[in-house]
Order: C-alpha cells, then sequence, then structure tokens
C-alpha cells in the first residue's frame, strides 16, 4: 500500500473535515493553483502559523488532482464546481504528497529521518511502476525522469525540523534533498510546500529560490483561504445561534493581511462554536512558550515595546523582511517581532505592530508572568493601572504609576 504516491489519505481527511459542523469552502483556490500547473510559476510555498488550515489545504489539494480516486462526487458540492474550468484537471495528476513532521523509529538521526522518505518513495514508485528499474538509478530525481510521466508534489509541515531544531548540521543538506527533488525537473507539473517558516533564500538555501513565497507578511494572492473571513466567521455565528459574531470578534479579530483581509484563527473560532464558550484555544498547542523564549532573547530591549502592547497600544515599526528557516535564533528586535509575526503571535499591517486580539493578550500575560522577566509584569500591571485611571480621571494614581516607572527606567 503506497504512502505517499497516489494514495486515498488526502481524500479521507478532506471527507472527515466537510464532515464536521463548521466547515467552510476554500475550493476556490485551486482555480488559482490550477493555472500554475506545468508552467515556470508552479512552484507555491504557503507560510502561515500553526492552526491556520494549511493541512487542510494541502488535503483538498490532494484530494482534487489525483488520478488514484474518483472525488468528483465530493467537488461537484462545492464552490470550485461552479468555475468553467473545473474539471479539467479533476483527478488527472500522479500526486506525491509527503508530510515531513514524521520521524523515523529507528532512530533519532538525519540520517534515520531521510532514508525513510526516501525508502518510502521507492518502494511507492516500484508499486504503481513495477516495470521501473530501481537499481539501476543513484537518485529519486533520476528514477522519476526516467518514468516519463508527471507529478505534483505537495508537502506538509516542510519546515519540521527547522521548526523543532532538528538535525542542525544536516539542515542544508535536507535543503538539497529538496532542490534535487525537485527544481528544474521535468516530471514537476506543480510543487505545493506549506509550512510555519518561509524559506531561507540566501547561502545554501538558494537551492530553493525557484518557489514563490506566500507569507503573512507578503500574501496578496491566497490570503483569504488561509484563516476564516469576517463574512466566514459571520456565517458560523449564524449556524452555531448561541454566540454572537461581536463577542467572537472580541476574542479572536485582529489579524490583517497584506491585502487588508481581516482573518480570524480558524481553531480558535471552531473550538469556541464547538464548546459555546470564548477563551483562549492557544494554550494546548504549546505556542506560547516560543513567545516566551523570544522575549527572552533582547528583554531590555523590547520591554517598553511589549508594555505598550499589552497596554492595548500599538507600535510603530518598519518591517521588510520574514523570519526564516534557517536563519536561527533573532539577533535583534526586528527579527524578534518578525519571528513572532510569522508564528502568529503579533500582527503587523501599515507599518503598526499589535497583539492581535484578547485571546493572545492574555496569552502574553502568561508568559510575561516567568519570574525570568523581573519586574516587566510589575510595570505592565502597573501600566493597565495606569490607563484605567486616566479614563476615570484619578489622577493620583496616574501620578503614583509614572513616579514608579520612571524609577525603574
Amino acid at each position: 500500500m503506497s504512502i505517499y504516491l497516489n494514495t486515498n489519505r488526502p481524500l479521507e481527511n478532506y471527507k472527515r473535515l466537510i464532515n464536521t459542523d463548521y466547515f467552510v469552502d476554500k475550493s476556490n483556490m485551486i482555480e488559482k493553483i490550477s493555472k500554475v500547473i506545468n508552467t515556470a510559476n508552479g512552484y507555491i510555498c504557503i507560510t502561515r502559523p500553526r492552526r491556520f488550515g494549511k493541512s487542510s489545504v494541502a488535503d483538498m489539494i490532494g484530494a482534487y488532482y489525483s488520478k488514484a480516486i474518483d472525488s468528483k462526487e465530493i467537488f461537484d458540492k462545492l464552490n470550485i464546481s461552479k468555475i468553467n474550468s473545473y474539471e479539467e484537471n479533476l483527478n488527472k495528476y500522479n500526486v506525491i504528497n509527503i508530510s515531513f513532521n514524521n520521524l523515523s523509529d529507528l532512530g533519532n538521526t538525519y540520517e534515520n529521518y531521510i532514508s525513510r522518505i526516501r525508502t518510502n518513495l521507492k518502494n511507492d514508485i516500484l508499486e504503481k511502476y513495477p516495470n521501473a528499474d530501481i537499481e539501476k538509478y543513484f537518485s529519486i530525481s533520476d528514477l522519476l525522469e526516467s518514468l516519463n510521466d508527471k507529478f505534483i508534489f505537495i508537502f506538509d509541515e516542510w519546515d519540521y525540523i527547522f521548526t523543532n531544531n532538528l538535525f542542525v548540521e544536516n539542515q542544508n543538506d535536507f535543503l538539497e534533498f529538496l532542490r534535487n527533488l525537485l527544481k528544474d525537473q521535468p516530471y514537476v507539473a506543480l510543487a505545493y510546500m506549506t509550512g510555519v517558516l518561509p524559506i531561507k533564500k540566501y547561502s545554501s538555501g538558494s537551492a530553493l529560490n525557484m518557489f514563490d513565497e506566500y507569507t503573512f507578511l507578503k500574501d496578496r494572492t491566497f490570503d483569504e483561504y488561509f484563516g476564516f473571513t469576517e463574512d466566514e466567521v459571520m456565517g458560523l455565528c449564524n449556524k452555531n445561534k448561541n454566540i454572537k459574531f461581536k463577542q467572537l470578534e472580541s476574542w479572536y479579530n485582529g489579524y490583517i493581511t497584506a491585502k487588508g483581509t481581516r482573518l480570524y484563527n480558524p481553531r480558535s473560532v471552531v473550538k469556541a462554536l464547538q464548546n459555546n464558550y470564548l477563551e483562549s484555544y492557544w494554550t494546548n498547542t504549546g505556542a506560547m512558550d516560543e513567545v516566551a523564549e523570544y522575549l527572552k532573547y533582547n528583554t531590555l530591549d523590547i520591554r517598553d515595546d511589549v508594555i505598550e502592547m499589552v497596554s492595548g497600544e500599538e507600535i510603530d515599526i518598519v518591517i521588510d523582511e520574514d523570519f526564516r528557516a534557517g536563519q536561527g535564533a533573532p539577533r535583534n528586535k526586528e527579527e524578534i517581532y518578525s519571528a513572532m509575526i510569522v508564528l502568529g503571535f503579533l500582527s503587523y499591517y501599515d507599518g503598526y505592530l499589535r497583539i492581535p486580539n484578547k485571546e493572545l493578550m492574555k496569552e502574553f500575560e502568561k508568559a510575561l508572568r516567568d519570574k525570568s522577566f523581573g519586574y516587566v509584569s510589575e510595570i505592565i500591571e502597573n501600566s493597565k493601572k495606569m490607563l484605567k485611571s486616566t479614563v476615570k480621571g484619578d489622577n493620583k494614581t496616574i501620578e503614583e504609576k509614572m513616579i514608579f516607572r520612571l524609577l525603574l527606567s
């Protein structure tokens, strides 16, 4: 049974998603992807924070294009079926679908990790192409080229070893593996990758410069397909009937794409609607540990900004570049903030940086209770009290808090 090549796993995963109460149809994205198949632009890398629907979209794409299955009955009911070119690429391609977040049971070395992928892929090729002479070719790319066929590659969590700081000495080897497999290969009809971290496009990482990258900071093409739009959230609230849109908005609104589209974290919205309860649903992901770590890199340099943001203010700052895979720890304030934008902890739009919403505000407050931040936590608490006192016109309290901050400056 194939593991990567022409499997029914994407379709089965997508069926489960469609059958949920709060499914949102993102299938129109397929029309944009189909336009670049078998072109020089057929290399797409989409990076978003965790829980923004990357894997669900990858399953949708695999279910639509794979020739090993018949998914017409599913897609006939979705928005993509209304497009004139709907059936042109439906179930027409060999699809190689790999999620890079699985480690080998044989050991925890890079060789174990990459050998598992190579071996599974070779076995899949032999199963689908029994006449292929596997022993004749020294690389998978040579083997695939010998088949005289076209393939769509869908790679989910391509950056897993970077985000988990695995195999540091071999991370360039992994980038070379991807380059050899994908770059300038005649059998590649489309290469579609997703992850949290954008590709490192300098040094040896230039091997992957054929990819067009679509990130939170730069994406003006696929922005609406990752995360729920306001209209989509309103529709889900109407279906739920127990939680009003305004309630959800106060908790989970706050992300704005480069094009100005307002987005909500899908996991948080769905969990709130399923549970009929508004709270932070980031907690179980463990992701806020990374916030604390980023803040610790250079606490004093960003202290005042953090105080302002936790107090509800925006920071005026220019951030031009995304924090990238293979870049190591953030080295300065801009890189710290860029990393936090990439991970979804901060929102950046039109030159202003802010904590996106109430959900993330509460997680920041938890992170800053860590004793390693010393009196920063006390400063933040006093800043909040000062803000409340300003609204109430309590001049005495304002004076006391201002003196406190001056003493700590």
